[in-house]
């Protein structure tokens, strides 16, 4: 199925929106109070919450504009990182309130982020990125512990991790196989990538390009032919062009 950027993109100005409307209900609930310190409180409120939203739709303009050019805006890209993990939690509560799927809405948002890592077009050294997958790749019967070390990987094809090792050592990547993002996090930290390409399902791929900061991330999205956790799935096509694209800056 495909979920297009346009529905995470406005659900972040449907979050704005909600978000202003909540500071006019705390001015009309403070306003209403004739104390001196009350109105000193609302000034200092109001004056907090008018630089934020001016802060959050200027983040929004950006990313709006980047998607529509085609290309990045290198001195508001930090302004629409900070706007982008400020509402976020909002567009999933926004979402919901509009009866929208919430892995509608993750897709949505791995969709936009995939995109503007495209438009930046980096170039990254082959071997400053790191390929992460999850454990569920790998098969169930499977007897070799591969987060420790996925060179414990025999090779039988019964999965795709045999092909990814092979793709990662083809292209000397770093290649690394996550239990969860206590793990991730912890490879990121002790390898210190400068760009991850990452094989998760919606909730964790999207939680991971939230918590990896400046440090560019393409999603790639598993599939769960057995249900979620086990014996899972992915296109190792999706992963090369992931990959090529970080580190050619190409499409």
């Amino acid at each position: 199925m495909v979920i297009q950027k346009r529905l995470y993109v406005g659900l972040l100005g449907g979050s704005m929106l909600a978000a202003i409307a909540l500071a006019v209900m705390i001015w009309y609930l403070i306003g209403n109070r004739q104390l001196i310190v009350n109105q000193v409180l609302l000034s200092i409120i109001l004056g907090i919450l008018g630089a934020l939203v001016l802060l959050l739709s200027i983040g929004i303009l950006a990313l709006v504009i980047m998607i529509a050019r085609s290309k990045s805006i290198p001195s508001l890209e930090h302004v629409s990182q900070l706007a982008n993990e400020i509402l976020f939690p909002l567009t999933l509560v926004t979402g919901k309130v509009l009866g929208i799927k919430r892995e509608n809405i993750l897709r949505s948002f791995i969709e936009v982020n995939n995109y503007l890592v495209n438009v930046k077009k980096p170039f990254i050294p082959k071997n400053q990125i790191m390929i992460l997958i999850p454990h569920c790749l790998q098969h169930s019967e499977c007897q070799h512990k591969i987060t420790v070390d996925v060179s414990n990987c025999k090779g039988c094809g019964k999965c795709k991790v045999s092909e990814l090792k092979k793709f990662a050592e083809e292209n000397r990547a770093v290649i690394k196989v996550a239990t969860g993002g206590t793990l991730a996090r912890k490879y990121i930290k002790d390898v210190k990538p400068r760009g991850i390409i990452a094989v998760a399902c919606e909730r964790d791929l999207s939680s991971g390009i939230q918590d990896s900061g400046l440090i560019p991330v393409i999603g790639v999205l598993n599939c769960r032919p057995n249900g979620p956790c086990v014996d899972t799935d992915v296109s190792v096509e999706d992963v090369e062009k992931a990959f090529n694209t970080m580190c050619k800056g190409g499409k």
